[in-house]
């Protein structure tokens, strides 16, 4: 292994952190205000209702990623090659179809809002106060979904420090409507759980408006007039789809895979749940480096093959492998070490679910130590388009390797030792680092996509 293939110049890594610094305060911060959330609907006996409901929130965000990870493709290489109108153009069918996503969700819960609670959990209390969340959260969704596209397109432009202040400006904006209808301050009355959805709403509202604002105010390059945004032939959507339309397959069948994951867990009861959502918010903060990493990889690695310059955004991908490894050393040992004094913060007086949010959290470093390589093996293959072999390693491993390993755990071999069944369900992630290695080495996903889109008029 000699130095100079792995380790990259001071160039790269400044731009490497021009783009990951920014993301990972972004999510790291995300994540604080969502472990003050918890904090505050774990002070009123709430965590697990929340929990369930936002599993909803969770796939419908997740299929909206889907559509920014199939059109920003093409965004990052139409901005490498400076090709403006057909970024505009990219960005109009993002927001067409994200606005979709989110209508869908309403739909679906204004509709059968009970029945999809259910599915997940079937204690009567969890489904009173998760349906009077949901009920109200769903406007949030059409809001969010397309607050996501242009979060996601600031990052294609490589400037991911827009998506930062915005993103910390509406999570401020939730905690603060949150403490005060929670608990009934400012002569508000308490509101409990439908005081925690109001938050989501406000803060939704917050996001699209400061990043529709900024937009048009600073004249963002894939900001164009409606003409030209929405100037979509079927030439030009079909060949964009082709390599859409499995991320947003992929991204479907992943998030209601891994909300299986919840409703599996929900079968040892709400104790597990409690435990697990606390954790997994602890987490949550740690996985902003796994976050930085895969928009850097993805958005440096993509301008340099619109550019044409296949050779050098492979040489870049083995240095993100070795940046990769370092980090997740870094951060594993960091996770182990502060697992105590974090789960404290949430004042859980159950000396079981302490310990069991404990441990949870360090298993979690052996996960996001394993997830860090994983990210810069997707980034590199999302950075060219390689949406086929994605859809395998994503949500093929989940159906697959994932979901029958959990549930052969708990419902066949009636395991009900949490910890260990959350640190075997980690083998997922090695079966991706396994398969995902073999495609990564072949450097096949390195293409130049740009070419075979002709820029319309």
């Amino acid at each position: 292994m000699t130095a100079g293939k792995y380790v990259g110049d001071k160039r790269f890594y400044s731009n490497v952190c021009h783009l990951a610094i920014p993301s990972m305060l972004q999510q790291l911060l995300s994540s604080a205000m969502g472990m003050v959330d918890t904090m505050m609907v774990s002070a009123i006996g709430m965590v697990s209702p929340v929990g369930v409901a936002s599993q909803v929130g969770h796939v419908c965000t997740c299929i909206s990623f889907g559509v920014m990870e199939g059109t920003g493709i093409y965004a990052s290489q139409f901005y490498g090659a400076d090709d403006r109108k057909n970024l505009q153009r990219t960005f109009g069918m993002s927001i067409i179809l994200s606005l979709l996503v989110g209508f869908v969700f309403y739909g679906l819960i204004a509709l059968r809002c009970v029945p999809v609670i259910r599915f997940y959990v079937k204690d009567p209390e969890v489904i009173k106060y998760a349906k009077i969340y949901l009920d109200l959260v769903k406007y949030s969704f059409p809001l969010n979904t397309c607050a996501l596209a242009f979060n996601y397109f600031y990052r294609c432009i490589h400037k991911t420090n827009v998506s930062m202040w915005i993103s910390t400006t509406s999570m401020a904006t939730n905690a603060i409507v949150n403490y005060i209808l929670i608990y009934g301050k400012l002569g508000f009355a308490p509101m409990g759980v439908a005081g925690a959805a109001w938050g989501t709403i406000a803060s939704q509202v917050v996001a699209l408006g400061l990043y529709y604002g900024y937009s048009v105010i600073s004249k963002a390059a894939f900001i164009g007039s409606p003409k030209v945004m929405f100037d979509i032939s079927r030439e030009f959507f079909n060949k964009v789809m082709i390599r859409t339309y499995p991320t947003i397959l992929n991204e479907t069948l992943f998030g209601f895979g891994t909300s299986l994951y919840v409703k599996a867990y929900a079968l040892l009861g709400t104790e597990v749940t409690d435990s697990y959502y606390v954790a997994n918010t602890i987490t949550n903060m740690f996985f902003s480096v796994c976050n930085g990493l895969s928009v850097s990889g993805s958005m440096l690695l993509g301008a340099e093959l619109g550019k044409g310059d296949v050779e050098k955004a492979i040489t870049e991908s083995r240095w993100f492998l070795y940046l990769g490894l370092m980090l997740a050393a870094i951060t594993g040992t960091i996770v182990v070490t502060a697992a105590v004094p974090l789960v404290s913060l949430f004042g859980l007086n159950n000396p079981d679910a302490i310990t069991m949010s404990t441990a949870i959290v360090r298993v979690s470093a052996f996960r996001i130590a394993l997830r860090m390589i994983v990210v810069v093996i997707f980034s590199s293959l999302r950075a060219g388009g390689d949406s086929r072999m994605l859809m395998v390693l994503d949500c093929g491993i989940v159906w697959f390797v994932g979901i029958p390993l959990i549930y052969g755990m708990i419902a066949l071999l009636h395991m009900t030792n949490f910890p260990l069944i959350y640190f075997l369900a980690q083998f997922e992630l090695v079966a991706r680092i396994i398969i995902g290695m073999r495609r990564f080495t072949s450097n096949r996903w390195a293409v130049n996509l740009t070419s075979e889109i002709a820029t319309q008029g």
